[in-house]
Formats: C-alpha cells, structure tokens, sequence
C-alpha cells in the first residue's frame, strides 16, 4: 500500500499544477472590474442622526470635520480675530492702517469664496466675517483718529488715505525697485 501523502505535500503539488493553468481569465477580469460601476444600494442608509452614532459622529466623518484642514484652518484663523479683538484696547494712534484694511479686506474676500468652495464650510465662512468686522472697526478708529488730528471729517479721511494708498501702488508700478526700498525705510 502506498503511503498516504500529507496535506503540505498535496496542497504543493496542486498549486504547482494549477497556478499555470488559467492565469489570464482571473487577471482581466481584475483589470476590469474597476473600470465597471460598483452597485451601490440605499436601502441600508440611514437617515437619522441615531443610526449613524450622533451627531458627534457626524462631525467627525463629515466633509468639514477635525480630520480635514477645512476644520484647522479656521481654528487657527481665529487667531487673527482674537488677536484683532484685543487691539480694542490699544490707542488708535498705535494702529496700522495698511494691516487693518488688509484684515478687513481678507475678511470680506474669502466670507464670500466660502460659499463658492465646495465643500461649503460655514465655519471658515464665520471667522472670516468676523475678521472682517474686526478690520472694518479698527479701520474705523484710526481714520476718526486720524482725522481728528487733522481736524477734518470721516468721509474726507477715506478720500485722503486712498489717494495716499493709489500714489503707492502707482509708485510700485512705475518703479518697483526702488518702490520696494522706499517701502523697508
């Protein structure tokens, strides 16, 4: 009688066999497959806030949520907003002009890009408003600040600094090189 053959033994010699028989149908049909439409069914999704965890877990898996910069960004950004905030307290005469509409105007740019972007992010949408108000209230105390030294009134303290602002950038146009050294003195 012969002696019976392991399982190592036979399960070696049948790969052996039939590894090199039919390897091109299971190889195209693999090549294939992710070019076809998966079948995805609805049935199973659920649509309350208690079948999918919570609304925690929503945060957490959606678009906008702590695992994408779409959610760190703003946090850092508010940054900027605290930081305007507490210029409240210093004295107007110790503001920049030039950084407060740069903050006023970044603010109202990128409220309005966040509704564009999609995912919309209403979160990034909120701290550039409010990064806007801050801007728009500094910008405030400094041109009244402004022209109370001068003794003029608001509306003619705007005039002047954007004129004061278009002689600037017309000079970086005209002459960037030596604009850019002007600018550092």
């Amino acid at each position: 009688m012969a002696a019976p053959r392991s399982a190592l033994q036979h399960l070696r010699t049948s790969t052996k066999t039939s590894t090199f028989r039919s390897t091109t149908t299971p190889l195209r049909t693999s090549l294939r497959q992710p070019l076809q439409r998966r079948a995805q069914s609805t049935a199973t999704a659920p649509n309350s806030t208690e079948a999918t965890g919570g609304r925690l877990a929503q945060l957490w898996n959606s678009n906008v949520g702590p695992k994408t910069v779409h959610f760190w960004a703003p946090i850092m950004k508010w940054g900027l907003v605290l930081a305007g905030v507490s210029d409240f307290a210093r004295p107007a005469s110790s503001l920049s002009l030039t950084q407060n509409l740069a903050l006023m105007g970044t603010g109202a740019i990128w409220t309005r890009w966040c509704f564009v972007i999609r995912p919309k992010n209403y979160f990034l949408a909120a701290v550039n408003f409010f990064l806007f108000c801050v801007g728009t209230t500094q910008v405030s105390r400094v041109l009244a600040y402004q022209s109370a030294q001068k003794n003029e009134s608001l509306g003619e303290e705007v005039k002047d600094a954007a004129k004061e602002q278009a002689g600037v950038v017309k000079g970086m146009v005209e002459d960037p090189k030596t604009a850019g050294k002007a600018e550092r003195t």
